[in-house]
């Protein structure tokens, strides 16, 4: 790692708490008064990264020696908490771009130095954002297994790439590719190849974005199709290539598995409080909702009533169930000793399960103005069901508790 701090443009965080609370505060509110129209209409929030960058946040996890915030789990979790309560889409976004520059930052990363600085360099001073390219129309998720059919081959000093990708969240900002692939080689390797898909002046030559994104939830997050055709990349932008073993389980070196431990607690640490702000948000509304809503049957608030009072206090309880858990696993990770995979695991299980029945506990008090899309709570419901999809998903999280536990 380096060992001098260079001159940077980030922007600071306020060290204050009332500064810090102010500042995220009217993010929300920024971000929160365009999510409605890029939802309907699926469009990029552009001017939201622009807003980002402007306060330095997305080059907040970037380590302090070269030159970004230096932020642990702790942190990036209230940022994260406070852009996806105005637009989880942005926070999407924002999330696996901390990611990988957590994966980049830690100091037994295989990144050459000298990449690993330009990228680091680019989110400082351009809020150049980054995500990694692995879901394939035949191989599906990598973590079920098989081989990338994304082919790099070598020819001479470069590497050519060939591929497709599903879901590239952010591909519209993107300026950084960390696409999983494989070597044209008798024996392949497998692993991370970086590709840049633009620089300050042009975009790379053979990516072909196909806006086939038409979701029912975080539709503006912008994750695409990316088509790779005669893309040409500098040889040491194979930045992790291993013989496939290696990426293995049973072929993992000790560091290899704290190393996965960590990132694991920052995936899920970050995914659950993104999807915690949606259900917070949902909270908040249908609490407005039930206190304004007075039926002329009734000739009070809704909230006066026993049997409504009773489902906000089990929403209240979903959601401080997440608050303890969230800020236990991100105080374990910044002490240095995160969860194991599985434990990680069975923590998105619980927090995104009660985010979602929160969300439709207020779906039940909200009969049909929760449904409207006049409302934001059909909308919040649309996002929070998104945190299934993310690996881990439930099947392999509970077939692996539930191995571990006959086992025991």
């Amino acid at each position: 790692m380096a060992s001098t701090s260079p001159r940077t443009t980030l922007r600071r965080l306020p060290a204050s708490e009332p500064r810090l609370a102010d500042l995220l505060a009217t993010l929300t509110a920024r971000l929160g008064a365009t999510a409605a129209r890029h939802d309907a209409d699926g469009s990029f929030p552009h001017a939201n990264f622009d807003l980002l960058h402007e306060h330095g946040l997305i080059a907040q996890v970037v380590p302090r020696d070269y030159g970004g915030g230096g932020a642990g789990l702790a942190e990036a979790r209230r940022i994260i908490a406070a852009v996806a309560a105005g637009d989880p889409a942005t926070a999407l976004v924002l999330t696996m771009t901390y990611l990988q520059h957590r994966a980049i930052g830690r100091a037994d990363s295989r990144w050459p130095e000298a990449v690993r600085r330009e990228v680091f360099a680019s989110a400082v001073e351009e809020g150049a954002l980054i995500n990694s390219l692995r879901v394939e129309p035949e191989l599906g998720s990598p973590a079920r297994g098989g081989l990338p059919g994304t082919v790099a081959t070598r020819v001479g000093d470069r590497w050519c790439i060939h591929g497709h990708k599903l879901y590239t969240t952010g591909i519209p900002a993107l300026r950084w590719l960390a696409v999983w692939g494989r070597t044209h080689e008798p024996e392949p390797r497998v692993g991370i190849f970086l590709v840049p898909k633009s620089s300050a002046s042009a975009g790379t030559p053979g990516i072909r974005v196909v806006e086939s994104w038409n979701h029912l939830g975080l539709r503006a997050s912008g994750s695409h199709e990316t088509v790779f055709e005669d893309v040409w990349i500098p040889l040491d932008h194979a930045v992790d290539i291993r013989r496939p073993e290696a990426w293995a389980p049973a072929g993992a070196s000790q560091a290899d598995v704290d190393a996965n431990a960590d990132q694991q607690a920052w995936m899920v640490g970050l995914l659950g409080t993104l999807y915690d702000a949606v259900a917070r948000a949902g909270f908040d509304w249908i609490r407005s909702f039930v206190q304004d809503r007075a039926p002329g049957s009734l000739g009070a608030p809704l909230a006066t009533l026993p049997r409504v009072q009773e489902t906000i206090g089990e929403i209240a309880a979903l959601l401080r169930t997440n608050e303890v858990l969230l800020d236990d696993a991100a105080a374990q990770a910044d002490a240095g000793t995160p969860a194991s995979a599985a434990d990680s695991g069975l923590l998105k299980y619980t927090v995104t399960g009660n985010a979602i029945r929160a969300v439709e506990l207020a779906l039940q008090l909200s009969g049909n103005h929760g449904l409207s899309r006049n409302n934001p709570l059909e909308r919040h419901y649309r996002d929070v069901l998104c945190s299934r999809i993310h690996t881990p998903q439930n099947d392999a999280i509970l077939t692996a508790a539930g191995r571990t536990a006959l086992a025991g």
